[in-house]
């Protein structure tokens, strides 16, 4: 007996509804029905002049999309699946500047500059310094902690790690990552009114951002130092990056390599609080796969978007040339297709291809080995040090058109 259809006016992207929840069960139902599905949507809700997006659900038609950029652009309409409707198309067309919003050859050529920054060499050089910190994390929130052992996971110990990585692997001063805080934040939460930020004060944060990033181009080129920076921007001429470059090359890292491995590392936290035996597991042995589920299990980015180049098939749908296609890592992550029980959180789960850090292709995370070292190192410091964490109450989510974002998780120690 088929499902019965989704609710009229049903959004994937809807701010309420992530607010509120991932939509698992209209993922699934849409992956056993239909796939690859048109979702209406009033004109310029999203900041597009269109009036909707095909929805694709399934993990094989998500990695097909990812890694076909000649069919399915990042550039036309910028991978952000829902701005809001008083984005202005100019502003839009700013965001082209980011690489996660550039196509080959282009999005090509500052790839294999930036990458110079995350060679295993590089990250691993960094992985005892941040060993160091995840500790001192632990123990700085362990510290405190109010009376009764309580505090809020997410500002004590989830977003620190991610930040001081970032600091230190840009070079930027330890005392400027609250900066680099309070801007992704305003970039990446225009859609929360609990943050009161509109799409003019996450620009100005953007232009903060990068405004900051070019001033330290600029000094590494008068001063050169051992650092990420001095890599990219020393000669321009020779291969480098530009100032302004660079400076979009940094809102990526503060939204990409920030927001997601924090949002990764909370829901890690409230699955390994709310699977005790999990938790039991990996405190007594530590399995490597433990990130990669913690990642499949999280998604941090619900979703991404693509623009259909020329008239194509996905999944037997027609698509036309211009038409949006959002893809769904949330629904492609829990597809029964690819993994055993989906529903399951497995730190022992191995194979575990999931797509959390992108469908593969031009676009997967440049950040993974990083983003890998940041969740086990943060992980097993908590392990040693408060073992008998516990959950106070539910996560407060963010409200947020495609991020699986928390912005409070109340925990204790007693």
């Amino acid at each position: 007996m088929p499902c019965p259809a989704l609710p009229d006016g049903f959004d994937f992207t809807d701010p309420d509804l992530l607010q509120d929840r991932v939509p698992l069960p209209e993922f699934a139902q849409l992956r056993r029905t239909e796939p690859v599905r048109w979702i209406d949507q009033p004109r310029g809700i999203s900041g597009f002049d269109d009036a909707g997006y095909w929805a694709v659900t399934r993990h094989a038609d998500v990695k097909y999309v990812s890694t076909h950029p000649e069919l399915f652009s990042s550039n036309l309409n910028t991978a952000v699946i829902r701005f809001n409707e008083t984005i202005g198309r100019d502003q839009i067309e700013v965001q082209k500047l980011i690489m996660l919003n550039m196509d080959p050859p282009e999005h090509t050529r500052v790839r294999q500059i930036v990458q110079r920054g995350f060679t295993p060499r590089s990250i691993r050089s960094l992985e005892d310094a941040l060993r160091t910190r995840a500790h001192s994390i632990v123990e700085t929130a362990l510290a405190n902690a109010a009376p009764d052992g309580s505090f809020d996971f997410v500002t004590n110990v989830a977003v620190e790690l991610p930040l001081q990585a970032i600091a230190e692997l840009i070079g930027v001063p330890q005392e400027d990552r609250t900066k680099i805080f309070d801007w992704s934040n305003k970039m990446a939460a225009y859609d929360d009114p609990e943050y009161a930020i509109t799409e003019e004060v996450g620009t100005e944060a953007a232009m903060e951002i990068v405004s900051y990033a070019m001033n330290l181009a600029a000094a590494r080129k008068e001063c050169p130092a051992k650092d990420i920076v001095s890599q990219l921007v020393a000669a321009e001429d020779e291969g480098n990056l530009s100032g302004d470059e660079f400076g979009f090359f940094v809102i990526l890292l503060a939204v990409a390599g920030n927001e997601t491995t924090r949002n990764a590392i909370t829901h890690g936290m409230h699955a390994f609080l709310t699977h005790p035996e999990q938790w039991e597991l990996f405190k007594r042995e530590r399995p490597q796969t433990t990130a990669e589920e913690i990642v499949r299990w999280a998604t941090p980015v619900v979703s991404f978007q693509r623009t259909a180049t020329q008239d194509t098939e996905l999944g037997g749908v027609q698509i036309k040339k211009g038409d949006r296609v959002g893809l769904f890592y949330s629904s492609a992550n829990n597809d029964p297709e690819v993994f055993d029980e989906p529903g399951k959180f497995d730190i022992s789960r191995d194979p575990n291809p999931h797509l959390g850090f992108g469908g593969g292709g031009p676009h997967f995370c440049l950040g993974k080995s990083l983003a890998v070292v940041e969740i086990n190192l943060i992980f097993n410091a908590i392990a040693d040090a408060l073992p008998d964490l516990r959950l106070v109450s539910d996560p407060r989510r963010l409200r947020s058109a495609w991020l699986n974002g928390v912005k409070e998780l109340q925990v204790s120690t007693g």
